[in-house]
């Protein structure tokens, strides 16, 4: 098998800088957009045999060094008790949002391997198609940004819900907190059990709290959910979108790898997290658009940085955008590969 992205995990010695891509699979590629032609997005999510092919178009077409199972980090949250529907213009729905005590309470711990079925179906039939070509990825969202999602009821640019309620019912933001942790934790948990060999924790919207907030509402749960889920062995991302703020709070979770966005130099993250971090990241997705002599410029730049680190796994600050030509994200993977081996 193709480990090289394990031993990265591992901060071990690699004979290159492995590589994989946040929402590689996905609409960029017209494999994605003909499937998407015949069921919608929950649909998808929903058939093992889809959500598998789905997962592995990338893995053909690009030659990234894992995969990532497809799915939706909201797919839990309709098993708790909440409508979920997605909308083309304004993406998630979730209604009845969760704003108060008696609304947490509504919310149902689920038993991830009786209520998602369809997600441990596709991990193993994932297994067995990959043929252990490369390592197949799980992944949840964090409880803060799942919580977002619950109280906002979909997605915000103020996240002026969510904050009141910190504020205002902070012991009603705990149970909400409290009870997304547990999901989570045994939702990852599971995953691995079913075959993921890593998992990445997403937490999208973490990066709109202060450093004080940071701490004191969403570290405490993230830091429980990777000691709860590292126990199965296998390695936990964290990733924080827009994490420049919160670094050295995010260096206290016990990750085994940091995603770092790009909005922050990539040599000025490591130096925040420390020489012993193993990182991943972290390509702005708009330079996916420059010409590929550019591209590979750019990589060369990040490949260089990452060497401070103890580990590097190459990616992008986020997802590949819908817009990207599959022809640049060929190229960047190439790029990768020529100018990451080690000597």
């Amino acid at each position: 098998m193709n480990d090289t992205f394990l031993k990265a995990c591992r901060g071990e010695a690699v004979d290159y800088t492995p590589v994989w891509l946040m929402r590689q699979a996905g609409r960029y590629l017209p494999e994605y957009q003909a499937m998407r032609s015949q069921v919608d997005f929950l649909t998808l999510c929903k058939n093992p045999k889809l959500a598998a092919e789905v997962t592995l178009q990338p893995v053909d077409i690009l030659g990234v060094d894992a995969a990532i199972l497809f799915s939706d980090i909201l797919i839990p949250l309709e098993v708790m008790g909440m409508r979920l529907e997605f909308s083309e213009k304004e993406g998630p729905v979730l209604s009845d949002p969760v704003r108060n005590k008696a609304g947490v309470e509504r919310l149902e711990i689920p038993d991830p391997e009786e209520d998602l079925p369809f997600i441990f179906d596709t991990i193993k039939l994932l297994r067995k198609e990959l043929a252990n070509r490369v390592p197949l990825i799980g992944f949840s969202g964090a409880p803060f940004t799942l919580a977002t999602y619950l109280i906002e009821g979909g997605s915000s640019k103020s996240f002026v819900h969510t904050k009141r309620m910190m504020f205002q019912n902070s012991p009603a933001f705990h149970y909400l907190m409290e009870k997304l942790s547990t999901t989570v934790s045994s939702y990852l948990s599971a995953q691995i059990k079913a075959g993921a060999q890593a998992v990445q924790l997403f937490d999208t919207w973490a990066g709109v709290l202060t450093p004080f907030d940071y701490a004191k509402y969403a570290l405490p749960y993230v830091k429980r959910i990777i000691a709860e889920v590292k126990k199965e062995g296998a390695p936990v991302i964290y990733f924080a979108n827009d994490c420049a703020g919160i670094l050295k709070e995010i260096k206290k979770t016990g990750a085994d790898v940091t995603g770092i966005d790009w909005r922050i130099d990539l040599g000025d993250g490591i130096k925040k997290l420390g020489k012993k971090a193993v990182v991943q990241g972290n390509l702005d997705p708009c330079a996916l658009f420059l010409p590929h002599e550019q591209i590979e410029d750019r990589v060369k730049d990040i490949l260089w940085k990452g060497e401070s680190a103890r580990g590097h796994i190459f990616n992008l600050g986020h997802g590949v955008l819908p817009q990207t030509p599959v022809e640049n994200v060929i190229a960047l993977v190439e790029a990768v590969h020529t100018y990451g081996r080690k000597p």
